[in-house]
């Protein structure tokens, strides 16, 4: 795997982050730019990648697509468009969005995510996307999160049939799925199938923890690396049977001292940073 962190470290030139994330043992990174600097910064980091061996792991969206505010929806389509564009001129593994909410909050639990009508609405949305940019060189890609579209295997690959698109492909982020005490108590048979469904479609990866508490109804919240009870050696595992070449990033965390514990800790569960078949 190719290791990252969604941190954009402290740094004056774009060599001296690069320098950086390679001095933590890391070979992916989050693109820092936006789609909007100018075009020679943007190659000043696309070279710094290339001159540190660095896989450009992801370009984020992270803009509702669903908002019923129609001009705030094209607007935020908008913005996606350029996030793609961007991750299409770099060569970056994905663009990763989520599929968005139908309430205030841009990634809140709505009843109507469920409904058919917005399920419809993702598809054409994502179709539209795609064939604004037809990217070659990039995938544009869902977040699974618990409680909106994709939010199971099976729910992600029925949306790889209706999108239809070549270039639609899935960002694996394993422990937003865990929705369930039964995902969260058997993640190893999870994980198994999750990759036996998705994994030839898999083109980035988030990593993190998550942790049952014991108190009702259910509670599971994400947690530090390491401090839960997902099976992170069997997820990375998974990971690398589909490539060795994968970005994986580790993400939701504070400051630069909690995600050097967090590249640490993947450390003694691998035995490095980049494992090859």
């Amino acid at each position: 795997m190719k290791l990252g962190i969604a941190k954009t470290l402290a740094h004056v030139s774009p060599e001296e982050w690069a320098q950086k994330h390679r001095a933590l043992g890391l070979s992916a990174v989050c693109f820092p730019c936006s789609h909007t600097d100018d075009q020679q910064t943007i190659d000043r980091y696309v070279q710094a990648c290339r001159v540190f061996d660095l896989q450009i792991a992801e370009v984020g969206a992270w803009k509702n697509l669903l908002v019923s505010d129609l001009a705030e929806r094209e607007t935020n389509f908008a913005y996606c468009k350029g996030r793609l564009e961007l991750a299409e001129y770099i060569g970056a593994d994905c663009c990763v969005n989520i599929s968005g909410a139908k309430g205030e909050i841009w990634d809140g639990p709505y009843r109507e995510n469920y409904s058919e009508k917005t399920y419809e609405e993702i598809i054409l949305t994502v179709q539209r996307l795609i064939d604004a940019v037809k990217p070659r060189k990039t995938f544009y890609t869902l977040e699974p999160m618990p409680w909106m579209h994709p939010f199971s295997p099976e729910d992600y690959l029925q949306m790889i049939r209706d999108i239809d698109r070549d270039r639609f492909a899935v960002h694996m982020d394993i422990v937003n799925m865990i929705n369930t005490p039964e995902k969260y108590l058997f993640c190893r048979e999870f994980t198994d199938r999750a990759f036996a469904i998705l994994g030839k479609y898999i083109k980035s990866c988030h990593i993190k923890d998550v942790v049952l508490q014991p108190q009702l109804t259910t509670i599971i919240r994400e947690t530090a690396l390491g401090t839960g009870g997902f099976d992170l050696k069997h997820y990375i595992d998974c990971i690398d049977t589909v490539s060795p070449e994968m970005s994986v990033v580790i993400e939701h965390l504070d400051g630069e001292d909690d995600y050097i514990r967090a590249v640490e800790y993947v450390k003694s569960i691998t035995g490095g940073t980049e494992r090859h078949e």
